[in-house]
């Protein structure tokens, strides 16, 4: 369409001379005397990626990793049994035989933590762990970027450049002798997710870099790689590929690259803006009455606010009769920001859940669960506990939440999502799906139809590695009358990845909708034409 134009892309955003000259020196003096003590003590310090914890250590830490979550996750037994999951809290331990790095550690907790079937819970590195992978120097990785669903496994991107076989869209049926299944399926005991959601792992997978990671993680890390593929004609081949060494590309080194002359640096509120453009954005085709607007996050850092109300505005002043809302990057953020928008789309009250609520308010790991006090302090003060034994927030399980009076939009829309739409952009999608007005395109949701595991989600750590993980508090049915048959919202016009689509990096999803607005413009033309036997 080339008459997108970006439409709205706002957001939000003397002391006394003495006084800092002071503060300033205080700091400078402070900072250089840390540096000295942690020069001397550097080498008793500093983290190292090999470091072994003992059995006794991980075995400790896994005790309390399955302790806080009996204690305080509202689902772990939704999907999973409680005799299934004591199952795979036992397996894990029984993977603990010896002193293990963290990685080692961290694969067991994130195996079993996938079993729970709850994609709010998940395993985080250490804050060590993370300070020292944000400074290392980058090493040798998996070299393809895949896009995997349940039909095929495609190339999207190939670090080696220079590789004129393996280019984007070329079929992988096997590595290293694995087939796509076995691989598939291995890695998706890895993966947390709503319920028994394959579309939010396959999407998973596809993300960039996530398949190799993940591949090299559980597979380990080899110099070659054994491909097995299909050619342009469809004939089955095999390659051996070297992995990527970022140390020997020269593709990007100084001397081999093009001269550009120099751009001016933007300025730093030009920074802010097309930052927050990367993750709102409003695009208007006046000539078409038509416009997009994306959406890829629900984040209260974005000034959404302000730019729904601008945005609904500029559909309003343009006649806009066709409105395509992009969420299928949207792993959620802010209830409040989702909320918001459907109340400018929805014709009747709606509420956001049926049921919302904790199994807990204290705890006896209180010293390992982050913001712990404030955690009790809103159950304590804002949820009721019920003759169920359960702490619910009653204000979402009875609010009606009305929709705008300014600028409501009232003509089609047409909402893209897929297995990244996840958390609160489940909530949007499930708040106006049944409005004729709305047409939701695309694939199922990551998130459950049915309800999640989150609201107040706090880091657990574990105290011997340092390791943490996500810990949901409050269990949000969504709509009780949904099946509760852990998949995600599914659309109303399904359009799933072709190998064709992904060979020429077409974006077969937004083709649908477009294709769909055109036939209805046609319609309307077709009915407001004068009749032939006047």
């Amino acid at each position: 369409m080339s008459n997108w134009q970006p439409g709205i892309s706002n957001i939000q955003s003397a002391t006394n001379k003495g006084f800092l000259k002071c503060k300033r020196l205080f700091a400078y003096c402070t900072l250089h005397i840390a540096l000295f003590f942690a020069s001397c003590t550097a080498s008793k310090s500093s983290f190292s990626p090999n470091k072994k914890y003992s059995l006794q250590q991980v075995q400790n830490d896994f005790s309390l990793y399955q302790n806080i979550l009996e204690e305080h996750h509202p689902s772990l037994y939704w999907y999973t049994s409680k005799d299934s999951m004591d199952y795979y809290f036992n397996r894990g331990k029984e993977h603990l035989k010896d002193a293990m790095t963290e990685p080692e550690f961290r694969k067991v907790l994130t195996y079993v933590t996938a079993k729970i079937n709850c994609g709010h819970t998940t395993v985080r590195p250490s804050k060590a762990w993370a300070k020292y992978n944000d400074t290392v120097r980058l090493g040798k990785i998996f070299p393809l970027s895949m896009k995997v669903w349940e039909d095929a496994m495609v190339v999207s991107a190939n670090l080696n450049r220079r590789d004129s076989i393996l280019k984007r869209g070329t079929v992988i049926t096997k590595i290293n002798g694995r087939d796509k299944q076995a691989i598939a399926d291995t890695l998706f005991d890895y993966i947390s997710t709503d319920g028994y959601n394959r579309t939010h792992k396959y999407q998973t997978l596809s993300n960039r870099g996530f398949f190799g990671s993940l591949y090299t993680s559980l597979f380990g890390l080899s110099e070659k790689y054994n491909i097995e593929y299909k050619d342009d004609k469809g004939q089955v081949k095999t390659i051996t590929i070297p992995v990527y060494n970022p140390a020997t590309d020269t593709a990007g080194r100084i001397g081999t690259r093009p001269f550009r002359p120099s751009t001016p640096q933007p300025s730093k509120k030009e920074r802010r803006r097309q930052l927050a453009n990367t993750v709102r954005l409003l695009k208007i085709d006046s000539a078409n009455h038509t416009a997009m607007m994306d959406l890829s996050s629900f984040g209260r850092d974005y000034g959404l606010k302000k730019f729904f109300h601008n945005s609904f505005r500029a559909l309003q002043d343009n006649k806009i009769g066709h409105l395509i809302i992009d969420v299928r990057g949207n792993g959620g953020g802010s209830v409040a920001n989702s909320t918001l928008i459907s109340r400018y789309l929805s014709n009747q009250p709606f509420k956001v859940s049926d049921s919302l609520y904790a199994i807990k308010k204290g705890s006896p790991y209180q010293q390992y669960i982050k913001n712990n006090f404030w955690n009790k302090f809103f159950i304590s003060f804002f949820t009721k506990k019920k003759k169920d034994g359960k702490y619910h927030f009653g204000y979402f399980e009875r609010h009606y939440f009305k929709p705008k009076k300014g600028n409501h939009y009232n003509g089609n829309v047409y909402i893209l999502t897929g297995g990244n739409s996840f958390s609160a952009t489940t909530l949007f999608v499930s708040s106006v799906i049944k409005q004729n007005n709305v047409t939701v395109v695309g694939e199922e949701t990551g998130g459950g139809a049915y309800g999640n595991s989150a609201w107040l989600i706090p880091d657990a750590t574990l105290p011997e590695t340092g390791i943490r993980f996500r810990l949901p508090l409050f269990r949000l049915v969504v709509d009780k009358t949904v099946l509760k048959n852990g998949r995600g919202v599914q659309p109303e016009v399904a359009s799933f990845p072709t190998i064709d689509a992904v060979r020429k990096g077409a974006d077969y999803k937004l083709d649908k909708v477009m294709e769909m607005i055109k036939i209805d413009k046609n319609e309307k033309l077709i009915d407001n034409s004068p009749s032939k036997e006047q």
